[in-house]
């Protein structure tokens, strides 16, 4: 049975046929951003629920009067996530809720923006509780894998396979990627972002064009592709090849034609990776914001681009020659220092792409891909990324030429 939230903030239901009951799953940087739009969006539109519950991972946070309180009551009172995005004023219908399963009861869309490793127990926990009608958006920049095959695996197809059973109907989850940084969106800078879903009509309705709305803003520009795996895989792999950026910037005598090489490398190894392990990619995704946009601005900034920078300079500054093991404590110190709680998911990602295509005998196709990982996790030298940028003797065609 769901418990009752209380609040005043939920509009009966509409007159349409399709009504929405949102919850964002996941409440760090990138989710208490994404909150903002879909809360302003969810008191505007007539087929949702004012109300759009976030779970909150409960923890004690330190108040700048000195004072501790619960995180989730700090939202619920101030409007404003003081941990992981400070000074932004969230819409006073996002309601911050501690239990998972009383957040995600009687939903109708879910939206995931969480580590995938923390994903297996919650699903479990949720996948009898939603609207029997429910579907998923993950906003996840990860790739599992399967241990016995070592091919990749989407997130979206995880969540799908973990939901699914809990009603005579499947789960459906689509992605939403992008350029987007989260503290540029929360400040309302203009963005775009895609959305790729598949998720049909109910009763005459578009679903994709009603979840597109729920995202779409102003200052927030949402167009749909129906390549989920494209979409999905490009989320991830742009992490990994942030991290090669990263080491370029940390190396003094590299600039950016060093690492505007390095991108265009990235792109054909990201497209290579998806062609190779996913089918029906359609070549225009790498064009969309999911595509080539997002390895741009994921290159200039954000999380992954830094830490993998103050590697490059910590390694470079001492001079040392790290083995397996420091390069892992290494980048938890980096991670603990620079990044206020939240996770690195490009290292992640670089090893399990390292895994699978040392799996499949595929490592010689991805010079760069490689390189990143023997830099990152085998104390290789970081001035070393040059080998992966290497113009190459074989004809290399575009997937997309012929377009």
């Amino acid at each position: 049975m769901c418990k009752e939230t209380g609040s005043s903030l939920t509009r009966s239901a509409t007159p349409t046929s399709v009504w929405e009951k949102v919850c964002i799953v996941g409440s760090g940087n990138w989710g208490s951003a994404i909150s903002m739009v879909v809360g302003k969006n969810a008191q505007r539109l007539p087929h949702c629920e004012t109300q759009v519950n976030m779970w909150v991972y409960e923890e004690d946070v330190t108040l700048d009067d000195g004072t501790i309180g619960k995180l989730s009551q700090v939202i619920n009172t101030r409007h404003e996530n003081v941990k992981y995005l400070k000074g932004i004023q969230l819409p006073p219908n996002v309601v911050a809720v501690p239990d998972v399963e009383e957040a995600c009861c009687d939903a109708t869309l879910l939206i995931f923006v969480l580590p995938h490793q923390f994903l297996p127990p919650i699903l479990k926990k949720i996948k009898s509780l939603v609207h029997p009608s429910c579907r998923g958006v993950s906003l996840i920049k990860g790739m599992d894998f399967d241990p016995e095959t070592k091919r990749p695996l989407l997130i979206s197809q995880v969540i799908e396979d973990a939901m699914t059973g809990k009603t005579d109907s499947s789960f459906s989850c689509g992605v939403l990627m992008g350029a987007n940084v989260a503290n540029e969106v929360a400040q309302e800078q203009v963005c775009e972002s895609t959305l790729a879903s598949t998720f049909g009509f109910r009763n005459g309705l578009d679903l994709n064009e009603l979840t597109r709305r729920i995202f779409d803003y102003p200052s927030f520009r949402v167009q749909h592709v129906p390549d989920i795996a494209g979409a999905e895989a490009c989320g991830a792999l742009k992490n990994v090849i942030a991290l090669g950026a990263g080491f370029v910037d940390g190396i003094e005598n590299l600039g950016s034609n060093t690492k505007a090489a390095l991108m265009r490398v990235g792109m054909l190894e990201m497209i290579n990776f998806c062609k190779i392990f996913f089918q029906n990619v359609g070549d225009q995704t790498f064009f969309e914001s999911c595509g080539v946009a997002d390895l741009i601005t994921t290159c200039y900034g954000g999380r992954n681009r830094k830490c993998a920078e103050a590697f490059a300079k910590y390694r470079s500054c001492n001079n040392v020659s790290l083995d397996k093991i420091e390069c892992e404590n290494l980048w938890l110190k980096i991670e603990e220092e620079q990044l206020n709680g939240q996770k690195l998911q490009g290292t992640l990602a670089c090893k399990e792409v390292f895994m699978t295509l040392s799996a499949q005998n595929l490592l010689h196709k991805f010079p760069l891909i490689h390189v990143i990982h023997d830099i990152a996790f085998l104390g290789k030298d970081v001035s070393r990324i040059v080998d992966g940028i290497k113009v190459q003797n074989n004809k290399r065609r575009l997937p997309f030429a012929s377009l």
